[in-house]
């Protein structure tokens, strides 16, 4: 008879370990989720939409690192102008990205911009400098005139 509550209270305590056991197992599964599958599958749904977007006259980068200018697409290919006499097919799936002209002028200008500041800065730091020097090189002349 004292038998049975020891029964009961060992499933109980095993019920509970197996929650607990399986609890831990269940939220790496959900982290995995959250951080690898779920932005991979975002990322190829991206490169599927712009893969169907591209368009005549469309500048591309492919896999194997080529720039040129959709020429023509066909249904699973497609034409890239390389060069004037130099057209290359290849599969819509090697394109690895679209170059768009607008980003690009506006990636051009930034650098501009921050190369100008940087000459700016240095111009700055070399007309104090010179000032340094002057100014240092001011007395030790007026006591020469003496």
């Amino acid at each position: 008879m004292s038998f049975i509550p020891f029964l009961q209270a060992a499933s109980a305590s095993a019920s509970g370990g197996l929650t607990g056991m399986l609890l831990p197992v269940l939220l790496i599964f959900v982290i995995m989720y959250f951080f690898m599958i779920r932005p991979q599958n975002k990322k190829q749904k991206e490169m599927e939409r712009m893969l169907s977007a591209l368009k005549k006259g469309d500048k591309v980068v492919t896999i194997g690192g080529i720039h040129g200018v959709v020429s023509s697409v066909k249904e699973n290919t497609i034409i890239v102008k390389v060069d004037d006499d130099c057209k290359i097919e290849f599969n819509r799936t090697a394109i690895s990205s679209v170059i768009d002209p607008e980003a690009e002028a506006k990636a051009k200008a930034e650098k501009e911009a921050k190369e100008a500041a940087a000459a700016e800065k240095k111009a700055a730091k070399e007309a104090k400098k010179n000032k340094k020097a002057n100014a240092e090189e001011a007395p030790a002349a007026s006591e020469s005139a003496e």
